[in-house]
């Protein structure tokens, strides 16, 4: 009987574990054609806009938008990051963000260049897990 109920709570703690385990996504984002201006207004009024909407809601724990000097071995110029609490949050991020998109005023651009005019995702790093 001992040992059921020990299996027991190392299955209940590892799951409570597992449901507040931070996870990210890290989107590295190579600006096109000298358009970096219109790349980071993009961001500040469109990404990050919906990301404090998002924390205001609970449906993501953080987020931040870094910007780098792109080399020849990392072209990229921003970094995009948002952090959820839980894999619960993480997994619900998709719908969370559709709704949000919905309420919001459309996409602000500038010069009216569409994103695919002056970025670029190069890699997307989904679910990746905090270690601390």
């Amino acid at each position: 009987m001992k040992r059921i109920i020990t299996f027991l709570l190392v299955i209940i703690v590892s799951w409570s574990y597992a449901q507040t385990e931070k996870i990210s996504m890290i989107d590295y984002v190579q600006v096109l054609n000298n358009n970096k201006a219109e790349a980071l207004f993009y961001y500040q009024n469109n990404w990050e806009q919906l990301r404090i909407k998002a924390i205001e809601k609970g449906y993501i724990d953080s987020y931040q938008l870094l910007e780098t000097q792109p080399t020849e071995e990392t072209p990229y110029s921003f970094m995009l990051i948002t952090t959820y609490k839980s894999k619960l949050q993480y997994h619900a991020s998709e719908a969370n963000f559709n709704m949000l998109i919905e309420a919001s005023d459309g996409l602000k651009l500038m010069n009216e260049k569409q994103p695919g005019d002056f970025r670029k995702v190069i890699l997307h790093n989904d679910a990746v897990k905090h270690l601390n």
